[in-house]
């Protein structure tokens, strides 16, 4: 697996708004139970970075590759980002996730480009808007499938760790002060936390995940900005 570039970093302000189940700056912690077959995220820290939502996930163990073969990664994280039940996800169940505007699905996959060559492993990102009309994570809008092979000004890895960048300018995507955030491991609780929103004055100096240089925090190095993908007109995912 490829190591983070050493002029990558990750820089977390104290001024970061934090209330989870973690200490310090760190979003929120979760302890995996012993059940737990596949990486789980152990401690992330997410807040506002420029128009992006930035993310330093780690991991248990590492998500995509040998070690884990056919139990690799599958988490959803969950971004309430008005902080509302009134808009976003409408679960019947009225679980925790309701209310949750953006779905960010990280996943360890392997694909098969031909039969007689060996599987491609990747980790795999899906972004997902959530509109009032969602009763479920599938019934939301593709606004992003990526990847860390092809996409490397949004996904870096070191190790256990996973780096991202998930695109905040949809313009039907709501906005406030506070942001939501909602972690549901398999079969344990929920776990949440609130950090600053778009609007919460902070999105200039939130959490920094890349840095190429001197001071130029945002993207890879030899990353273009107009390279991101997105998917195809009419395509849902």
């Amino acid at each position: 697996m490829k190591r983070l570039p050493t002029l990558l970093a990750c820089s977390l302000l104290a001024s970061a708004n934090v209330s989870a189940a973690g200490r310090g700056n760190s979003t929120f912690r979760y302890k995996p139970s012993p059940d737990d077959e596949r990486p789980v995220v152990v401690d992330a820290t997410i807040g506002p970075q420029g128009s992006d939502f930035g993310m330093r996930l780690r991991f248990d163990k590492l998500p995509f590759g040998e070690e884990c073969k056919q139990r690799c990664a599958n988490v959803t994280l969950f971004l309430d980002t008005d902080a509302s039940t009134q808009s976003g996800l409408q679960l019947t169940t009225k679980g925790p996730e309701t209310g949750a505007d953006l779905a960010v699905v990280i996943q360890g996959v392997r694909e098969y480009k031909r039969q007689d060559a060996p599987p491609e492993m990747m980790l795999r990102v899906k972004v997902r808007q959530l509109g009032t009309d969602a009763s479920s994570t599938d019934g939301g809008e593709l606004l992003a499938d990526l990847n860390n092979i092809q996409d490397p000004e949004r996904i870096q890895l070191d190790g256990n760790t996973v780096y991202l960048l998930v695109d905040a300018t949809s313009a039907l995507l709501p906005s406030a002060r506070k942001v939501r955030v909602i972690y549901h491991p398999p079969g344990g609780k929920a776990v949440q936390a609130t950090i600053a929103g778009m609007l919460g004055g902070s999105s200039g100096r939130g959490v920094q995940i890349f840095k190429h240089g001197s001071g130029n925090w945002g993207k890879a190095p030899n990353a273009d900005p107009k390279k991101s993908r997105t998917p195809p007109a009419g395509d849902n995912g």
